[in-house]
């Protein structure tokens, strides 16, 4: 019989314990990939317009993303001792296909943004501009590889393709299949969007902290008029691309879906649950609040579509169903409200109304979590939804587990808590402390600047932005 503490298995413990290290962790890569990319860019617009406030907001930023990819590393190498710790399992049976993928990261991303990421943190006065903003963007690319990666890693946990089995142990036949399997697309694209909203509604919240306390107002509008035109047209976007992921895990993974919508039976035209109170055990919603036909539309793209509800497969075979109903509509929720913020302050920009509208950026300066919450609510319906599967299809959840005692998990799982509340919050603290000074006059040495104006370039005009 398997040992418990206080009714809780050791299965359980592991998995709350990764998923709790998993959410610390994603954020801050996340933020770091796109960061990166605003980073490159601000450094091709300092290059293409000699404007000094680019400069600022690159230097400025460069410090945050060294905070931030520093507390991902940590965070990630956590990560992988408890791939050995606590899933022994799932690295003997999975390890022979996802191990070099894991390798490709290092060996590609990694080894990239080594080579780089000193001249981009302590170059800027040692180095010409042209060959600062060259390492700006192999950070950046080198972040987007790394993502390319893990997604292509995770992917094939949520569809296995390109693989045998050979007693009880997976093998690689065809590694196209396996990086290229059939919800990769989707899903690296979906995440990579994802990391350049977060991003945007960072930069578009500081922005607006600035400009509505009127310090650094030239920038803070550069700030606002960057992260909001891309929440305008990223948000939409994702919206389009969510739709084509969903189609594409109804096909492959039905039980994620009916999980999603708290679809229980399939007995025709499919309604859209806007809100309920799943209940796994009696096998209905309660307090349940649909649209009739819109679910089975919105899935299938048909008036009358059906699909299976969950009813259709074992009680083994289910996902828990209330933390993914419920984080999906976290997400879809925060990501309206993100096209809205877009929009709106798109329009605000345009008509020239921005400094004075005192209603849309006092909100907006505490937006800055939106992102993230989002991002990690997509994260448990992902991850959430794949049980009772750690690869899904091929080994079982329960099946991955190491030989360890529910109490020797709880006991790290305890000074994980502990350990990352205090650094983490230390390191966020820090962030907040760099936002509070603010991007300080730092301009280029004397080594990296031009005898005379590069071609094209514009003054630099920081008078006060009326309010």
């Amino acid at each position: 019989m398997t040992a418990t503490l206080l009714g809780i298995d050791a299965t359980l413990l592991s998995r709350v314990q990764f998923g709790f290290t998993i959410a610390f962790h994603i954020i801050f890569p996340a933020f770091s990939i796109g960061l990166s990319a605003y980073i490159a860019t601000l450094e091709l617009l300092w290059m293409r317009t000699g404007r000094d406030h680019f400069h600022r907001l690159a230097r400025f930023w460069t410090k945050i993303f060294a905070v931030s990819f520093a507390m991902g590393v940590v965070s990630g190498i956590v990560m992988e001792y408890q791939i050995g710790t606590n899933w022994s399992r799932f690295a003997q049976v999975i390890g022979n296909t996802l191990g070099p993928l894991f390798s490709y990261e290092v060996l590609t991303a990694f080894f990239l943004e080594a080579s780089f990421l000193g001249l981009m943190l302590f170059g800027w006065n040692r180095f010409p501009r042209w060959l600062h903003t060259l390492s700006s963007v192999m950070v950046a690319l080198g972040t987007a590889l790394s993502g390319f990666w893990i997604l292509a890693a995770n992917s094939w946990m949520q569809t296995p393709a390109g693989f045998a089995i050979q007693d009880g142990i997976t093998y690689p036949v065809d590694w196209l299949q396996v990086i290229f399997n059939p919800s990769f697309p989707y899903r690296f694209v979906h995440m990579m969007i994802a990391t350049y909203i977060t991003t945007s509604m960072v930069v578009a919240a500081t922005g607006a902290r600035y400009v509505l306390h009127k310090r650094f107002v030239v920038e803070g509008m550069t700030m606002l008029r960057m992260g909001l035109g891309m929440l305008a047209i990223l948000a939409p976007v994702q919206a389009v691309v969510g739709d084509m992921h969903g189609l594409n895990t109804l096909k492959h993974q039905p039980a994620k879906i009916a999980a999603i919508e708290a679809h229980w039976e399939d007995t025709g035209p499919a309604d859209l649950v806007l809100f309920a109170l799943p209940d796994m055990q009696a096998e209905r919603n309660r307090a349940e609040i649909a649209v009739p036909r819109l679910g089975g539309l919105v899935l299938t793209h048909d008036w009358n579509g059906r699909f299976k509800g969950l009813r259709d497969f074992p009680r083994e075979d289910r996902p828990p169903v209330a933390p993914v109903f419920f984080g999906f509509r976290v997400m879809v929720g925060l990501g309206l409200l993100m096209i809205g913020i877009g929009w709106t302050g798109s329009v605000l920009l345009w008509r020239g109304r921005m400094a004075g509208a005192r209603w849309f950026l006092r909100p907006l300066q505490h937006g800055w979590p939106l992102g993230f919450v989002a991002l990690i609510a997509g994260w448990v319906v992902t991850e959430t939804g794949r049980q009772p599967w750690i690869a899904y299809g091929v080994l079982r959840t329960a099946d991955a587990i190491s030989p360890v005692t529910p109490l020797q998990v709880a006991i790290s799982l305890v000074l994980f808590v502990l350990v990352y509340c205090v650094v983490f919050s230390i390191g966020i603290w820090y962030i907040h402390r760099m936002i509070e000074r603010g991007p300080h006059t730092e301009l280029p040495g004397p080594d990296t600047l031009p005898n005379r104006p590069l071609a094209g370039a514009q003054p630099d005009r920081r008078e006060a932005v009326p309010s």
